[in-house]
């Protein structure tokens, strides 16, 4: 049986119990997995415990050595459960300082346990960092000025730990009944919302979609649908052929979750397969985080591995579209308006054929593929490539249909999401299946007959289609991003859509767990983001990409920021997020994440009495009315993508503008300010 931790018991029978028996058994559940160096530190770690507990050997209490948190890979080094307490210790042992990564450490197991454990959500939790050798200790506790029950992390050397616990214990609380028994703690559900950084990080360490979602109906679908996706592709193995699947969801509900998983867990070696995204920062950032993952876990067990063979592995399932497009855009020519493989580049393989080594391909937000107008001008204008023939969509089932053996492509479909021109959306890949691949088995979502994909026309299309199977499996209905705010999504497409009173009601619903604070100083605005953030959670500064006239205020647009860094690093990186420095756009963070943003809004989106008005600046000297209902849409949907970054709260800084500067006028930003504010939001 596995158990969520290395050793578990009572605090008397703990105290009693020979050093050496602990030990054994934190070795035996361990099963080699931990490092020399840590294994040595568990010795002194049960010594140290042993001494201060003994106070409290004859209450009912107990101790917890290794104690995992669920699928995030985290495991905290001793929980002490006292008093209605839970007292979260993490050891440095050896240790003379008390360095601020580290209270960050066990500060965040904290508040994971307050936000995520059942057992744990309506209890004091109590962060204490031992650093063993120090020669300083906390003598004043208090708790978080956040009021949800977290103290502040108190530090303490091995000989005074006691006295800290001692000090905690001294407050006294009012008795309660708890929503779990401090007996059933340890078998209390753990329901984590886990970041995409997160999320992938876990995937990658041989967890399921199942074990890392917050909820079961959650993992329930998630588990189906990748089940289902699995089946496909074991029944194309078994008969031979070509198959696709397109799998649909509402915003946040896991799409790219079910990608990665099907890319990182196949069932057959003889399956290889390629999770394929356009979202070049989404892209970069997975594969960085993985790689340095990668390293760390290769150095814990002794290996030395170099940052290029980590991601060169990491590489081998997860890259970008456009690289893979452009591989077997290698391998071709165009003859008579027709693809040919151009057979003196490439030989063919009695499997792969002319194809890529994976026969698997997974392909994120598909309905944002080129049309062919938009990739034959690209292939013209950026590699001399003339009259291609095909939109990308048709192209990339080409790819996969020169395989000799069998193929599966995995489309993940997001409806109404569109940022960019020329995406061609879902019913050019029905289109091309059609006209140019009739034999490729359909397995498609009952969803995706709704009007946000291919205009609610999919059914006619595939009408005539005999190798059409519908499933309700290929649907994710539950939304899994933000723990706080379930309903946020559905709040900004409201505000969005000019339906305030709705907006209104949705908000008053998610205010006390979600915080969204109004300011018109950008200095407030950051202050109000490093007071909220807490441990390591993360926050930066979010723009629209036409938000042109931000300048005064040190925000310039057109500096990309290094989206690795900035995601990635911590606040002494002036990269970093945390920095508050560089800036984000919709292009930069969509299907990424944050837990605290800052949204800055300029003139380029204006509320008026009668709906939003759409500018576009014309890069010297004024604003232009956009007037295209899909350039509107594109500004909208940018700003939607936008106000859903944030996981646990954001402020919105609208400027005050410049009554000198014609630019910046007071009145491009006044109404706009004036309609958040009527939305009953905290003005800071």
């Amino acid at each position: 049986m596995i158990n969520r931790y290395f050793y578990q018991s009572d605090i008397g029978t703990f105290v009693a119990e020979d050093t050496n028996a602990i030990f054994g058994k934190m070795l035996h559940a361990d099963e080699m997995d931990t490092s020399a160096t840590q294994k040595y530190a568990w010795e002194d770690e049960i010594a140290i415990m042993q001494k201060t507990l003994q106070p409290w050997q004859l209450e009912k209490a107990e101790i917890i050595f290794e104690y995992s948190i669920p699928r995030l890979g985290k495991r905290i080094d001793v929980i002490v459960l006292l008093r209605e307490r839970v007292f979260v210790i993490e050891f440095k042992v050896g240790e003379t300082e008390f360095l601020h990564q580290d209270v960050d450490q066990v500060l965040d197991y904290a508040l994971d346990l307050k936000n995520f454990h059942q057992g744990s959500l309506d209890r004091l939790i109590v962060p204490i960092l031992v650093a063993t050798k120090s020669s300083r200790y906390s003598t004043v506790c208090q708790l978080s000025h956040y009021d949800d029950g977290v103290y502040e992390p108190l530090l303490t050397d091995a000989p005074h730990l006691k006295d800290v616990l001692g000090l905690v214990l001294s407050d006294r609380i009012k008795p309660k009944a708890y929503a779990v028994t401090l007996e059933d703690w340890t078998r209390s559900r753990y329901s984590p919302t886990p970041t995409i950084i997160e999320a992938a990080r876990s995937l990658y360490l041989n967890h399921s979609v199942e074990d890392i979602t917050r909820h079961e109906a959650e993992g329930e679908q998630l588990e189906r649908t990748t089940r289902y996706v699995q089946q496909v592709i074991r029944e194309t193995k078994t008969r031979g052929g070509k198959s696709i699947c397109f799998v649909t969801g509402v915003p946040g509900a896991g799409k790219t979750l079910v990608g990665l998983n099907i890319a990182v867990q196949q069932e057959s070696k003889e399956d290889l397969a390629v999770y394929l995204s356009g979202n070049g920062p989404l892209v970069a950032v997975l594969t960085e985080a993985l790689t340095r993952d990668k390293q760390a876990q290769e150095k814990a067990n002794g290996n030395k591995i170099t940052k290029k063979e980590a991601e060169r592995e990491v590489k081998r399932f997860i890259q970008i579209i456009h690289r893979y497009r452009d591989n077997m855009l290698g391998k071709v020519k165009v003859v008579n308006e027709h693809l040919e493989i151009d057979t003196t580049k490439e030989l063919k393989d009695q499997n792969a054929g002319y194809g890529e080594v994976e026969n698997i391909a997974i392909f994120d937000e598909a309905q944002r593929s080129w049309d062919k107008e938009h990739i034959s001008a690209w292939l013209n204008r950026k590699k001399g490539f003339t009259n291609f023939p095909m939109s990308e969509g048709e192209f990339l089932i080409w790819s996969l249909d020169q395989r000799q053996d069998r193929a599966v492509i995995i489309c993940l479909v997001g409806g109404g999401q569109e940022i960019n021109t020329g995406e061609a959306g879902i019913g050019e890949w029905i289109r091309a299946l059609n006209e140019t691949f009739p034999d490729w088995r359909v397995y498609i979502s009952n969803q995706l007959t709704a009007k946000e994909y291919a205009e609610g026309r999919v059914t006619e299309l595939l009408k005539e289609n005999p190798h059409v199977n519908y499933s309700e499996d290929l649907h994710l209905a539950v939304s899994m991003r933000s723990f706080r705010a379930e309903s946020l999504s559905n709040m900004v497409h409201y505000l969005l859509d000019g339906h305030l009173d709705k907006a209104k009601k949705v908000y008053e619903n998610i205010a006390d767990r979600y915080p969204i604070a109004l300011t018109r100083n950008l200095g407030k605005a950051k202050q109000w983001l490093r007071q909220k953030a807490r441990g390591n959670e993360r926050y930066g500064m979010l723009v629209s990409s036409k938000a042109y006239r931000l300048k005064p205020l040190a925000i310039d647009v057109r500096c990309k920021p290094d989206t690795v860094h900035w995601f990635l690093d911590d606040i002494n990186d002036v990269r970093s997020s945390l920095f508050l420095e560089d800036v984000a756009t919709e292009f930069d963070v969509q299907g990424l994440e944050l837990d605290w943003t800052c949204v800055v809004w300029d003139g380029d989106l204006r509320s008026t009495q009668n709906g939003w008005d759409f500018f576009e600046f014309n890069g010297g000297s004024k604003w232009n009315k956009i007037k295209k209902d899909t350039r509107q849409a594109y500004l909208i949907n940018a700003y939607h993508v936008l106000l859903t970054r944030a996981r646990q709260g954001m402020i919105l800084c609208v400027p005050e503008g410049n009554l000198e500067d014609p630019t910046r006028l007071p009145e491009f930003y006044n109404s706009t300010y004036q309609y958040f504010k009527s939305l009953g939001l905290q003005e800071i």
